[in-house]
């Protein structure tokens, strides 16, 4: 320990007294004692914004080994780089940046998703910077505050950096050595503790991968990053074999349903099907419906085209496992009938997961004779589609990249702007009529023109959409985001009214199935949906802000079916049996899992009859963790059961 100093403050004269003094042992100890307590301080303070309240007291003295072991882990890092480098300023420096860069990802990634900085993020983390660089966050001032005291505590230490001497070789050998040591224990504490389920469970870190805002609330930010690392690792469900998945397969097999599900589809009311008609997929980027704010009056009508097919198409909501971001996790589900519930919150499958070929929609469809392609309005590495789809059986790409001159909207925020919503219409009906006509077609679209980041301004006058009335209290700034918005979601609607005009006239019949994938924030907070009476205040968990409007409409039936709201992950299997094609024994296993409940997601459960629950009947319970064990042996298992 007699290498290991710091001095937080005071002159240089000073610090060389401390030094060469009687006392320096003393000072260098509780100096190095201090550094990693301050940045354990600073990191939460930023993390939480406040540490001046009851709660964090309680989270604190609640969970004190996950706290202690953040110490510790500042500790070694701390006296690791000091005596490696002999740098005691750079071994300040990177303690700070360990624990402050982290905590303020942290805040600010609770603000816009409300979820926590999490391993998997890190590949992501051009994707990331880029939307919080356009979100409009501000520097908090437990973020001021800390990057000033962390300037002066490493200016100070630079007084007690080592200087070379040639005649202290023998020195500064023992006080690598030593370095060495203190490294070997950083290591063995991330890989024999925060690795290790059975020691973190001992010492009281209990995982919550559900609920990850909780989970950093309670141990910190550091032993919440680092204890989540075991997350990268799926484990077996309980019973996974062979022999109960062979049992589990019978037993689907027996119960597969005889008749489709919604009694006025084109299935129930049809003797012959159409066996193999093309199928067209968008996602449309922040789709809902702004028009069931109550007290907001529109200059137009914004959603003329969802208003007319609810006359002559299957509609309903798709409960989305994501807010404010995340729309790979629904893209995820509706393309496999996987569900994100099994996985660790803030999880992004097609990162961590979709490494290999595994079952999904496209790679059954292939087998089943169809050509497979993909359109997205954004850049192909977002997300790392370019790297998943192939995996998911999409065997031709179209993203930004491949655009020409594209048109393009909101360019106040985005750079240039992004490529509008009716472009890739217009992409989906060019390649439609340059396809292969040998082979039936699944199309998967992903918009972006109405990603986040709203203002006003985004969009020229003539285009903009008015609010002619709104309630009181509501900001200008959330009215002027509100207008952005609004206007998105009447371009979007125009989209899909333009490729149902189209495909009306197409003789081949062809599915369109269009979807939002998640609400945003728009404005200060919560206050649009809390102003209008959407939620009630504070409840910013409301599984209202998570159904999004869900349209399957074909060319060849003018059914009107209500779906009502069905999980992301049910999309597909539904849209098969509405029409009754030929589906996977899996999708039968979803329909089926539907007469107990519609979705189970985030931990909401979304009954039969359209009512929510945080709980889940034995029942229920029953074929959800058989729901898991299947998607377990078709994501990372054997694949007993295909």
């Amino acid at each position: 320990m007699s290498h290991i100093a710091i001095a937080p403050f005071g002159f240089r004269k000073f610090v060389q007294n401390l030094r060469n003094g009687s006392n320096k042992i003393i000072v260098r100890i509780i100096s190095s004692l201090l550094i990693p307590l301050s940045a354990l301080i600073t990191t939460e303070w930023i993390h939480r914004d406040t540490l001046l309240t009851e709660k964090f007291f309680i989270e604190f003295m609640g969970h004190l080994s996950g706290y202690f072991l953040a110490w510790l882990f500042f500790f070694f890092l701390y006296c690791a780089v000091s005596l490696l480098t002999g740098w005691h300023s750079l071994a300040t420096a990177v303690v700070g940046l360990t624990g402050h860069l982290p905590a303020a990802i942290t805040y600010f990634k609770l603000q816009l998703r409300g979820e926590p900085f999490l391993p998997w993020d890190i590949p992501q983390f051009m994707e990331a910077s880029n939307v919080v660089g356009k979100a409009n966050l501000e520097l908090r001032p437990s973020m001021a505050w800390t990057l000033a005291l962390f300037i002066a505590l490493t200016v100070a230490a630079s007084f007690l950096d080592e200087r070379k001497r040639r005649h202290e070789i023998r020195s500064r050998l023992k006080r690598i050595g030593t370095g060495v040591v203190f490294a070997a224990l950083l290591l063995l504490q991330v890989f024999g503790i925060y690795l290790q389920p059975a020691v973190t469970s001992f010492l009281g870190i209990v995982p919550d991968m559900w609920m990850q805002n909780r989970f950093y609330a309670d141990y910190g930010v550091v032993s919440g990053f680092l204890a989540n690392l075991q997350a990268l690792h799926i484990s077996k469900p309980d019973g996974y074999s062979q022999e109960n998945l062979s049992a589990l397969k019978e037993l689907i097999e027996k119960n597969r349903p005889t008749a489709p599900l919604y009694q006025d589809s084109y299935a129930a009311t049809t003797a012959s099907t159409v066996k193999q008609p093309n199928i067209i997929y968008i996602m449309c980027e922040a789709f809902w419906d702004v028009t069931e704010l109550d007290g907001i009056v529109f200059d137009r009508e914004i959603t003329p085209t969802l208003d007319d097919l609810k006359e002559r198409a299957a509609m309903g909501r798709s409960y989305s496992p994501s807010f404010g971001g995340g729309t790979c996790d629904v893209e995820f589900e509706a393309l496999t009938g996987y569900s994100m519930e099994h996985l660790p919150a803030g999880s992004k499958p097609y990162q961590q997961h979709v490494t290999h070929t595994m079952f999904s929609l496209p790679n059954y469809l292939k087998s089943q004779g169809y050509s497979t392609m993909a359109i997205h309005g954004y850049y192909r590495k977002y997300w790392s589609r370019d790297k998943a789809y192939p995996y998911l059986g999409i065997d031709r790409f179209i993203s930004a990249e491949n655009f020409i001159n594209p048109e393009r909207k909101r360019s106040f925020y985005w750079k240039g702007g992004l490529i509008s919503d009716a472009e890739v219409g217009n992409r989906i009906i060019k390649e439609f009529e340059q396809r292969d006509k040998s082979k039936p077609l699944f199309l998967h679209a992903v918009t972006m023109q109405n990603h986040s980041s709203y203002n006003e301004k985004n969009y020229p006058a003539e285009e903009l959409v008015n609010i002619l009335e709104a309630p009181e209290g509501l900001s200008s700034e959330t009215i002027s985001q509100l207008r952005d918005f609004a206007t998105g979601i009447h371009q979007a609607d125009a989209m899909l009214g333009s490729l149902v005009e189209y495909f009306s006239h197409v003789e081949e019949p062809t599915i369109l199935v269009f979807w939002g994938d998640h609400y945003n924030t728009i404005g200060r907070g919560y206050e649009l949906y809390e102003k209008t009476g959407y939620i009630a205040k504070g409840d910013v968990k409301s599984p209202l802000l998570r159904g999004t409007p869900l349209v399957i409409w074909s060319n060849y039936s003018n059914q009107a079916v209500d779906l009502g709201t069905i999980g992301a992950y049910n999309i597909s299997p539904v849209m098969m049996d509405l029409y009754g094609l030929e589906k996977p024994l899996y999708f039968d296993f979803l329909l089926d899992g539907m007469s107990l409940y519609r979705a189970r997601t985030r931990g909401v459960t979304v009954e039969p009859d359209g009512s929510f629950s945080e709980t889940m009947t034995q029942a229920q319970q029953q074929w959800f963790d058989r729901h898991w064990l299947l998607q377990y042996d078709l994501m990372f298992g054997e694949d007993y059961f295909e």
